[in-house]
């Protein structure tokens, strides 16, 4: 009888993933970002027909990605080796030249929008306002250029263009908490939601005419809900919420007359289709647990880029509310069935203060389990741990660890206020949470307390550093992909349009300067005994390289054991294969090394 081994690393880290899609005006072609092979690229899907062809060789991350109007060429920004300084191309729909639009070495060009006759490319770019952006409109036909917003007192991002192109919606972005839209006319500017010295967000904002606008924010709320704003009386007007859900985003069907809505709630996403007809609301059932993009076409087709904790990205269709969803593409872990992998558990628990945290526990089964729990915090920090797949998360499972993912205070879709409070907090209330965490899967029989690991990425690498630097005796070993080590250098090194945000963030380096020291992992160097690896994109624009060589060197110095893997052709993240399935394989390595 033939017997199978145990799935190895390669078939996880083997299963494709998508970034990024866009349909043609009329359907009949489908264009995916995705690593088929190996590294990422553009592909085509003759619809209905859903086998891929190759469109670029450009081994690069697809950020925004657009058809013209009329499915005469495509849009698309790419980076480089993870540098985050997209730049704009054209392509044709059958792929080939890479056709450079705007293309600025060190600078980056963001959130394109295609006037409805495809002639006007209009965008947000850090080219001569590097810290609060500017926005331009550049003529395919002529190629001339000119300025047409020039950001300041935030980083200001275009949202939307009105169908007669004489009015633009911007919003600024002074926190993650705190992002107010503005549309302008005739060179005036109005703000969308009434005049109030309470922070608030505004998101995403559509016109549905030249007149009235659409638009997601939590406007005297704690939870984002569907409002409009009407530019011949300049009044605002709520039009819909749901108790305890966070609006995300919005697209808009003119044929239809309907908006459809991408709403979270904790965990999970649902959808929604709002009339402006009848003002009715219907919940549509999807395929996934995550919705990354919507796509509404103009025949009124749905288009879904999503997963869900065992299913990795795909991409949906549905051509009706009750016609159900047929899946365009197919990925899945090779030689593995959904029913292996593991479906995590929610639990809730009270942290220091009596606030209830949300987490997401990872199960080993029974026959396979070692003991072993790793706890993860999540990066952002204003982000979530989701029911969204991960391979390295089934990964470790099928090797005998469980993994708990702790939504800390700080974390989106729980409400602004929730939200909130890590803002100048970021080593005191979460990391508390996060040790409340530990104590209540110990308390609750979920861990056993010599057996506890630790490892994060991003905000989490910083946690996982923190947590650490003052809590060792919970933990046999730590990994911190790209976490900031000290709070002054992190504040001083990131991108220049995020640093008018830093203050209110992570706090004033001279105002705050002893809690931003208390804050800081290097701080408590000497209790960092624990053994360690550090993991480091050496193109990281957000969190630098020299974050992790001073942690690296620090502890070399006083004898730590501290292994380090740089990957000089990635950024905050890993997005050629080859890396992910070495950076992986290291840290399985690494953690059976301390079981």
């Amino acid at each position: 009888m033939i017997t199978f081994k145990k799935p190895d690393v390669e078939q996880f880290f083997r299963t494709l993933a998508i970034q990024n899609f866009a349909v043609s005006p009329n359907e009949d072609q489908l264009i995916l970002s995705t690593n088929i092979s190996g590294k990422y690229n553009l592909w085509g899907m003759d619809l209905p027909n859903n086998f891929p062809y190759p469109l670029t060789f450009i081994d690069q991350s697809c950020h925004e990605l657009l058809f013209d109007g009329q499915g005469r060429f495509v849009i698309a920004s790419f980076d480089h080796d993870g540098d985050e300084n997209t730049q704009l191309y054209a392509m044709q729909p059958k792929g080939g030249e890479l056709f450079p639009l705007r293309v600025q070495d060190g600078e980056r060009h963001m959130s394109p929008i295609l006037s409805k006759d495809g002639n006007r490319l209009y965008y947000t770019s850090s080219k001569e306002n590097s810290i609060y952006l500017n926005t331009y409109c550049y003529d395919l036909l002529t190629e001339n250029e000119k300025l047409i917003n020039k950001g300041e007192k935030a980083a200001t991002y275009l949202l939307d263009v009105s169908p007669d192109e004489l009015k633009q919606v911007y919003f600024r972005l002074y926190a993650n908490t705190y992002t107010l839209a503005h549309v302008v006319v005739d060179g005036q500017e109005y703000l969308l939601t009434p005049q109030t010295d309470k922070q608030h967000t505004t998101s995403s904002v559509i016109f549905v005419s030249d007149t009235e606008l659409f638009l997601l924010t939590d406007y005297n709320e704690d939870f984002s809900y569907l409002a409009k704003f009407d530019l011949q009386t300049k009044t605002f007007t709520k039009v819909i919420s749901f108790e305890q859900e966070d609006f995300q985003s919005i697209k808009y069907n003119k044929e239809q007359q309907s908006i459809y809505i991408v709403s979270s709630r904790g965990v999970e996403d649902f959808l929604y289709k709002y009339s402006l007809i009848d003002e009715e609301v219907t919940k549509l059932d999807t395929p996934v647990s995550v919705i990354q993009k919507l796509v509404v076409t103009e025949q009124g087709n749905l288009y879904v880029l999503g997963r869900s904790a065992i299913e990795p990205f795909n991409i949906y269709k549905s051509e009706g509310l009750d016609k159900g969803w047929t899946a365009c593409t197919n990925f899945g872990v090779p030689g593995i069935e959904k029913d292996e992998l593991c479906e995590p558990e929610v639990v809730k628990y009270p942290s220091f203060d009596g606030l209830e945290i949300e987490a997401l526990f990872f199960k080993a089964k029974e026959e396979v389990s070692n003991g072993n729990v790793i706890l993860w915090p999540h990066g952002g920090p204003q982000a979530a741990e989701r029911k969204s797949f991960r391979a390295l998360f089934q990964f470790l499972v099928q090797r005998g660890y469980s993994i708990f993912a702790p939504n800390f205070r700080g974390s989106s879709g729980y409400g602004l206020s929730f939200m909130k409070m890590v803002e100048g907090d970021w080593g005191h209330g979460p990391r508390l949470d996060n040790i409340e965490g530990i104590e209540w899967l110990l308390s609750n029989g979920y861990a056993d307390r010599e057996k506890l690991l630790l490892m994060g990425g991003s905000y989490g690498g910083y946690m996982a550093l923190l947590l650490h630097g003052r809590h060792p005796e919970y933990f046999k070993a730590v990994v911190d992909i790209f976490g900031p080590s000290d709070l002054f250098s992190f504040i001083d090194s990131v991108p220049d349009h995020w640093k008018p945000v830093m203050n209110q963030w992570v706090g004033d380096p001279v105002k705050d300067k002893e809690k931003l020291i208390e804050y800081s992992p290097i701080t408590f160097l000497k209790n960092m005994v624990k053994p360690m690896l550090v993991i480091q994109g050496a193109n990281d624009p957000r969190v630098v390289k020299a974050e992790s060589d001073k942690i690296v060197q620090a502890l070399e110095d006083q004898g730590v054991h501290v292994e380090y893997l740089v990957l000089e052709d990635e950024g905050h993240g890993f997005t050629k294969k080859e890396n992910e399935i070495k950076v992986n394989r290291t840290i399985l390595e690494f953690f059976n090394r301390y079981i």
